[in-house]
């Protein structure tokens, strides 16, 4: 048998544990006849596994007679990208020649006699979905990490334009606090700013446990321990369930510098390198100061309430930090005391 665990970013791995909650959300939102959002923007750390959400919803939807779904790449031109994913589905691009649309002028089909080519990408999306509403189908778009590039502003505000038209139309998207919140705070794409966020919290401790208990066949003992190591982490659910498949015969203790090197690779050094060097002396603090008290830790930095709060809000948006204790701070990542502690020393 093949290794169920996945360390790729990315895909849906052979075990992964459901969202439940954030999945119905969105999908009872999405097919209600009167949809309170067309939109939904994941966001969280890297590695809580907002992509692989994304992913299960789309396809599920997929599954759905009514249902089309289109991934978008966020680094091409997204209008022009859409144009030619909608043309490329046989249903629609007979459709589009029946009723004479010509977008030979963007690449797309043969020139049509007695048409006016469309040239415009945004004017060929409106045309397309104009007639798409008419076969009563829903379409999907799906844009993983996006970011404040001039690509995703165009498609945001012709996205927006589309929704007031009432088209079927269903955004649903992922990236990082930072990038999310720097492209709603753009003046023409406010309406971001209403469009629903859901922040990933850490996987269920009891759902861990199970999945370890049941694969690896192992006491409850120690599938909780394996759960404790990943603080609910995805990615880390992932990298333990990957290790101690391949090395059956190893401990725990033996499996963790290896554990340790994943995460520092593939997560935590990228993190680390996105981070202000205020934001790293907070991580500091919390990490090396032997408590959990924010008054404590606040002092050992010699900051203000008021300069110490601007950090802090900006660690929790990062999902770097869990602050649902009052007046306590402790850091989410599995193990990132340690990284912290070996960067700053």
């Amino acid at each position: 048998m093949n290794n169920p665990f996945n360390i790729s970013f990315g895909i849906i791995p052979p075990q992964f544990i459901s969202r439940l909650s954030q999945t119905s959300q969105i999908l009872d939102t999405f097919r209600s006849d009167t949809p309170s959002s067309m939109t939904y923007i994941l966001t969280g750390v890297r590695g809580c596994g907002k992509t692989v959400l994304m992913t299960s919803i789309s396809e599920s939807l997929k599954r759905e007679k009514d249902w089309i779904t289109l991934e978008l790449n966020p680094e091409r031109d997204l209008l022009t990208h859409l144009a030619a994913s909608l043309y490329a589905i046989p249903e629609f691009r007979k459709i589009f020649v029946e009723v004479g649309l010509d977008f030979s002028a963007l690449g797309l089909g043969v020139s049509l006699e007695n048409s006016v080519p469309v040239s415009d990408a945004e004017v060929a999306v409106d045309r397309m979905l104009s007639y798409i509403k008419k076969t009563n189908k829903r379409l999907l778009i799906t844009i993983d990490e996006a970011a404040n590039t001039a690509n995703m502003r165009v498609f945001a505000a012709s996205y927006q334009i589309f929704i007031r038209k009432n088209y079927p139309l269903y955004l649903l998207m992922t990236g990082l606090y930072e990038n999310i919140y720097t492209l709603q705070n753009e003046k023409s794409l406010t309406f971001l700013y209403r469009a629903p966020k859901i922040i990933l919290d850490p996987l269920n401790y009891t759902a861990i446990r199970a999945h370890y208990k049941k694969i690896f066949n192992i006491s409850d003992d120690k599938a909780e321990k394996m759960a404790a190591l990943t603080k609910g982490y995805s990615y880390a659910f992932q990298v333990l369930g990957f290790l101690m498949w391949e090395k059956p015969e190893c401990s725990l203790e033996d499996i963790l510098p290896e554990y340790d090197q994943y995460l520092e690779e593939y997560v935590y050094n990228k993190i680390w390198s996105e981070l202000s060097d205020i934001d790293r002396k907070v991580l500091y603090a919390i990490a090396s100061t032997g408590t959990e008290e924010v008054t404590s830790i606040r002092n050992s930095l010699n900051m203000s309430t008021e300069k110490f709060s601007v950090y802090r809000d900006r660690l929790k948006r990062k999902g770097l930090i869990d602050t649902s204790s009052y007046g306590r701070i402790s850091l989410i990542l599995p193990r990132f005391e340690s990284f912290i502690k070996m960067r700053l020393a």
